[in-house]
């Protein structure tokens, strides 16, 4: 058969195997044939390059470690010859690192050995689910804007939309990081599975255990049922870590195991239960310095972080502004049942030059005020207040530090600056005012935050 006719015939075999070990490529071969897919198997790195000179896949599932070379040297050939070409590695159990450097080069995925069959099969179905490129172009359109560092973050998005590798997303607050949490999900083999995000900041410490893997009835007071944690809910689909730098250091113990085993154990239970999520997770602080200041574990760091994705600020991408203007009034008047207002250029010029501290969230709250005191069909300059919280600092009361109990406070001799004033105030913001959340976020006692809203006339 000459290579032209291969490549004919090959158009019916979903899956390479490569594997040295007999025995391991036949279970898998049989475990795939039940599952509908044919498949073509080689025992060394030469004989998996024969083939994939020769014919086309839709996955390939390699060893580590082969008689002529190891798995990474693959991976890096199927990313230099057939870049569309999802692979995944088989690894022993223990060699985590080694998976992580897989997926760092562009694997999909990976099993460990000894190969559990129903996780194999979730795997090659999660790979064989991947969208058309039609699909990525339209999802990527969900991004408003057409700045270069927009389409670059298009681009990672489509790439890492295709493994299952852990994703880090950093960027200040306000510039998106759930949307584009979603958007990696919704272009990738998961995107029929849930979505279930979380902000880690919200949850109370005492309650954390229970909701991420949660409880069985009796297990603890109030515990009149059993239920389900956000590992279980996010089976078959992505837990979005939110503010993921706001764990406390013992639930840190406990989420590392759950990523390392992809297993978790209910409050109560006596076993752990298989869970099957790819985890996405987000901060606007720097987890690299928090690690050094012992806040932030290490080895969740690195098991989090395989690969960062850094979301660029509103005031890095201001040619995004007119775009993402049109949008958010559009959304405006579709709301309100009114047609679009227009921004005037002196108005769209001064959005471009201000700095936007709070990137694309300012900017919704800052169009949404400006129609609401708009009275005619063009939002003007003097419509938009690009300093609401200055405006409410500068308004706000101040009051004799005398009149209260002060709190057993290092800082506070610094409260009454506008710098503390802004911090605490876009906190609570980003918060939506839960003042236990932002106290853990500005790292202060609650009683230190209520201190200070009392004395500023704002409790």
């Amino acid at each position: 058969m000459n290579n032209e006719d291969r490549r004919a015939s090959s158009r019916t075999a979903d899956v390479l195997v490569v594997d040295d070990e007999d025995d391991i490529r036949e279970l898998i071969e049989l475990s795939l044939l039940r599952m509908g897919l044919a498949c073509d198997t080689a025992g060394s790195v030469g004989e998996a390059r024969t083939l994939l000179d020769e014919r086309r896949y839709r996955l390939c599932l390699t060893d580590m470690r082969l008689p002529d070379g190891d798995g990474l040297e693959l991976v890096e050939y199927i990313q230099g010859h057939q870049p569309g070409l999802q692979v995944a590695v088989i690894t022993a159990f223990g060699s985590i690192e080694t998976a992580i450097r897989a997926l760092k080069l562009g694997a999909f995925d990976f099993v460990t050995k000894p190969v559990e069959l129903k996780r194999l099969r979730e795997l090659v179905a999660h790979a064989l689910r991947s969208p058309a490129e039609d699909a990525v172009d339209a999802g990527g359109r969900q991004l408003i804007g057409r700045s270069a560092a927009l389409e670059q973050l298009r681009g990672q998005i489509a790439k890492l939309a295709r493994n299952q590798a852990p994703v880090f997303i950093h960027g200040e607050s306000g510039t998106g990081k759930e949307v584009i949490a979603r958007l990696i999900h919704s272009l990738g083999p998961r995107a029929a599975g849930p979505f279930v995000p979380v902000n880690c900041g919200a949850i109370s410490p005492e309650l954390m255990e229970s909701e991420f893997f949660g409880h069985k009835k009796g297990s603890f007071t109030g515990a009149a049922s059993d239920k389900q944690g956000l590992f279980q809910a996010a089976s078959g689909g992505t837990l979005f870590l939110d503010e993921v730098a706001e764990l406390p250091l013992a639930m840190q113990v406990k989420l590392l195991r759950a990523i390392q085993e992809r297993a978790v154990r209910p409050v109560g239970a006596h076993g752990e239960e298989p869970v099957d999520v790819r985890i996405l997770s987000a901060s606007h602080r720097d987890l690299a310095q928090l690690v050094a200041d012992n806040r932030f574990r290490q080895d969740l760091y690195f098991r989090i972080n395989v690969i960062t994705l850094r979301v660029p600020a509103l005031r890095e991408r201001p040619e995004d502004i007119p775009d993402l203007a049109a949008h958010v009034l559009a959304r405006l008047a579709e709301r309100e049942g009114t047609a679009p207002r227009r921004l005037s250029m002196d108005a769209l010029s001064a959005l471009q030059r201000h700095p936007f501290p709070g990137n694309v969230r300012e900017l919704e709250n800052l169009l949404e005020r400006a129609c609401a005191l708009c009275e005619g069909e063009q939002i003007g300059l003097q419509d938009i207040d690009l300093h609401p919280t200055e405006g409410l600092l500068r308004a706000m009361p101040r009051f004799d530090t005398g009149e209260f109990d002060s709190p057993d406070d290092p800082g506070a001799q610094d409260e009454d600056s506008d710098d503390e004033r802004i911090r605490v105030l876009r906190m609570l913001d980003e918060t939506r005012w839960n003042r236990s959340a932002a106290a853990r976020r500005l790292g202060m006692t609650l009683r230190q935050l209520r201190y200070r809203l009392q004395k500023w006339g704002m409790e």
